[in-house]
């Protein structure tokens, strides 16, 4: 038995909610029972309670000082705090026990064929679905390479330098058909946030993926909710204290179409037992500028949205997919038309949805791939095509091996439609991380390799390797034909270190491009001078392959 003060129940019980609000506003769990940082926050409030209201103490630190203010000793109401004590800790051990039944009872063992059927694979045909894409929509940029320019630009902007940084997650959408890294500033440090807060953030920063080119777009209006915002400006508490029972996946950064900075949360729900069989159910959409927001089921979010679908989640499921087809113990046994993913991922931009590109392979074999599949980010819809090939680390060893007095490293390939074949596009980059040659490598045949400086001059290479080694492809649209002419309008350019000329030819609109690998004197091409080209039009841009003066 243990004498207590209404002064010192009520500052234990001051205390023990303080520390309850602290933890809560640090960790922010949903409140939700299906969230396991609810249930371990539920167990840890227990814990806190039980020690600081109900543990015997008797010589304890709170009596001491209660002794120490009130100058007195107390005979009060007792209150029988091992008892209270036993009771608040057998709580806690029957909601670890709870849980860990729960989570057994939804494991794959019990429910194999529900975790196959976390997303729903159709077979694709791969000409039809995915289009032939122009040699300048051709996405060279990953987030590395992003992340470089990102910072290469923002160092040019003088005003900001030394207030800002920029945030390290680049999002890859579909912007206005162009494939479009896009991630926004944040606060240098807390100093800097104190000097800034006032205005908010000033711009974000978007990365061309296809032409490299780096803009830092100035905003009317700062944004006001970010990761590196603090209280209730941090884009993580907004979210928790207008959704508190919602459950958050990773947010991410987007713009819409008139470029207005969106946060993009996806919502889970769970689909096998109580906690088991994540899924994304929705996403609420947060105005970074303004603060408003609304939730959407997942087949209302706005086309403009790329990244619902978190890419880790849906290859997990594509897991669950290869792995649990034919049922558990065969998963582990046999392993009977048992198929994983390969070990990394990329994106691939279609109309106007990113799509994340993986391959599948035998869990038997690691030299190859089966198939492919692609994941449309939005609506989670997912093909599988059936073309066996080289896994993508091969191709990538295929390629590097091209250029191996360079040392080039290849990036992780995206998978193209080139020529209607199944093609693996790869940058090359140096020790400096710049992007300085590229290469296609067929998929079915990947010791069919091309490189070359500039996109266009590799791809002209791939398509004629393509007819050397006499496989079956729909190669009329890469014929090349001529013109002639004299130069209207000459623009020079340098594309990842390499210079170029644009030009057009008089009483001609079309726009010609031709590398200076073409031809040395191009050096010395002026407006007037009298050319004849010839030239292979990709998705209406004319490249020339071979120029002569006349």
């Amino acid at each position: 038995m243990i004498k207590r003060s209404p002064f010192s129940i009520l500052l234990r019980a001051l205390l023990t909610l303080a520390i309850w609000f602290l933890i809560f506003w640090f960790a922010l769990p949903a409140i939700n029972f299906a969230s396991s940082e609810f249930r371990f926050w539920l167990i840890a409030a227990i814990v806190i309670a039980a020690l600081l209201n109900f543990a015997p103490d008797s010589k304890s630190t709170f009596q001491y000082f209660e002794m120490k203010i009130r100058k007195n000793s107390y005979t009060g109401p007792v209150i029988e705090a091992p008892r209270a004590f036993t009771f608040l800790l057998g709580i806690c051990i029957a909601l670890v026990v709870v849980s860990f039944v729960i989570t057994c009872i939804g494991a794959p063992i019990f429910n194999a064929s529900a975790y196959h059927d976390l997303i729903n694979v159709t077979e694709g045909d791969f000409t039809e679905d995915v289009a032939e894409i122009g040699m300048n929509s051709i996405p060279v940029v990953d987030r590395a390479t992003a992340n470089r320019l990102g910072s290469r630009k923002l160092g040019e902007i003088s005003d900001m330098i030394s207030q800002f940084e920029i945030e390290s997650d680049y999002t890859q959408i579909n912007y206005k058909g162009v494939p479009t890294r896009v991630t926004p500033l944040v606060y240098a440090d807390p100093i800097r946030w104190l000097y800034n807060m006032r205005d908010g953030i000033p711009a974000y920063i978007t990365v061309n993926l296809v032409t490299q080119e780096t803009d830092l777009v100035r905003l009317d209006q700062g944004i006001k909710y970010s990761r590196g915002d603090y209280f209730m400006r941090n884009i993580d508490r907004y979210l928790r204290f207008n959704y508190p029972t919602r459950i958050f996946d990773e947010i991410s950064f987007e713009i819409d179409d008139n470029g207005v900075p969106y946060w993009v949360a996806p919502t889970i729900n769970y689909e096998i037992m109580l906690w088991s069989g994540k899924n994304i159910d929705g996403a609420v959409l947060v105005n970074a500028v303004t603060g408003e927001s609304r939730y959407y089921a997942f087949d209302e979010i706005p086309s403009w949205v790329d990244q619902v679908c978190i890419s880790e989640l849906v290859v997990q499921h594509l897991n669950y997919y290869g792995l649990y087809g034919s049922g558990f113990i065969n998963s582990i046994f046999g392993q009977r038309g048992v198929l994983a993913t390969t070990e990394g991922y990329n994106y691939l931009a279609l109309e106007d949805d990113v799509y994340l590109y993986t391959g599948l392979t035998s869990v038997l074999s690691d030299e190859s791939n089966i198939g492919f599949v692609l994941v449309n980010l939005r609506t989670k819809e997912t093909k599988f095509y059936t073309v066996p090939g080289a896994e993508e680390y091969s191709a990538m060893s295929s390629a590097e091996g091209q250029v191996q007095n360079l040392k080039y490293k290849a990036t992780f390939p995206i998978l193209l439609n080139i020529a209607g074949r199944p093609t693996y596009f790869l940058s090359l980059k140096d020790n400096a991380e710049l992007v300085k040659m590229y290469a296609f490598v067929d998929v079915e045949q990947y010791q069919i390799v091309a490189t070359g400086v500039t996109v266009a001059e590799a791809q002209k290479n791939y398509v004629e390797k393509l007819k050397s080694a006499d496989v079956e492809a729909d190669i009329g649209s890469s014929a090349e034909t001529t013109a002639a002419g004299s130069v209207s309008v000459l623009s020079p350019v340098v594309i990842s270190g390499t210079t170029g000329y644009y030009f057009k030819l008089a009483g001609d609109e079309a726009i010609y491009f031709a590398s200076i690998t073409v031809n040395d004197r191009l050096a010395f091409l002026a407006a007037g001078d009298s050319v004849e080209v010839t030239y292979t039009e990709l998705d209406g841009l004319r490249e020339v392959t071979e120029i002569l003066w006349k």
